[in-house]
């Protein structure tokens, strides 16, 4: 591995930890920059979840303060059920043939970009609406770890909007449980990754190295951003790496 090779890993991982402390969606910035390192899409996005678990963690540690159930339910309760589904997930990944995820990965960013775009609006007009309890909460949990441990992207955001939604949660009260839920998930995916031989350990490690400086140093900057701005950013990286993939997969 050359030196520009591990820059670009590292520089990917610092981008993808600060985007996931600050909004979520760091796999928009560490899966195009593995695949462009030539890695087939199933395995850079193996490699691209085990790289940034680290940083979610340390970004997850920097807003321990912040810790607090959700909708009546306990932080312990939802990391059980994370942990469990994301098993789940990371393992219907190892079953994915490669050829067939490059043409899923296009629509699981476009479903993070919309979540991104519109999960906020959406979860306010539904929350005056509609009054959801407990258990439809451990069913999106569920859901969000199976999505979490298949791939990822803009899962942040989608629990951002879910706890929203189901808990009537404000945004930013829950930095520290979102990223503490992806750490988790991204935890569980590993151990499945790295039991079938789907990590690229020589792009994962400088990768992983940035994520953690990326995740400690967003969980700072995300205390005093405007969120406007990080959404701004957000929106921006994930919007062209929708592009990207579509283009690559049916141009």
């Amino acid at each position: 591995m050359d030196f520009y090779t591990l820059l670009l890993a590292l520089g990917a991982g610092i981008l993808g930890g600060a985007m996931n402390a600050l909004a979520g969606g760091g796999t928009f910035a560490t899966l195009p920059a593995l695949i462009g390192l030539g890695l087939p899409a199933n395995l850079a996005n193996s490699t691209s979840n085990v790289a940034l678990m680290p940083g979610a963690a340390a970004s997850a540690w920097a807003f321990r303060d912040e810790l607090a159930p959700v909708g009546g339910m306990s932080v312990r309760m939802l990391s059980i059920i994370t942990f469990v589904a994301g098993l789940i997930g990371s393992a219907l990944l190892v079953l994915t043939p490669s050829d067939a995820f490059d043409i899923i990965i296009p629509w699981l960013l476009l479903l993070g970009f919309v979540v991104m775009a519109f999960g906020r609006a959406a979860s306010d007009w539904l929350r005056a609406r509609v009054s959801i309890g407990t258990r439809t909460l451990m069913t999106a949990q569920a859901l969000l770890g199976v999505y979490g441990g298949y791939f990822g992207g803009g899962v942040g955001l989608m629990t951002t909007a879910t706890y929203g939604l189901l808990a009537g949660a404000d945004p930013r009260s829950l930095f520290a449980i979102r990223t503490l839920m992806l750490a988790i998930a991204n935890l569980a995916a590993a151990f499945v990754f790295v039991a079938a031989g789907l990590v690229s350990w020589w792009l994962c490690l400088p990768m992983l190295a940035g994520a953690i400086l990326g995740g400690w140093g967003g969980a700072h900057i995300g205390k005093k951003l405007p969120h406007n701005l990080v959404r701004i950013w957000t929106l921006i990286v994930t919007g062209g790496t929708t592009l990207i993939f579509f283009a690559r997969a049916y141009a």
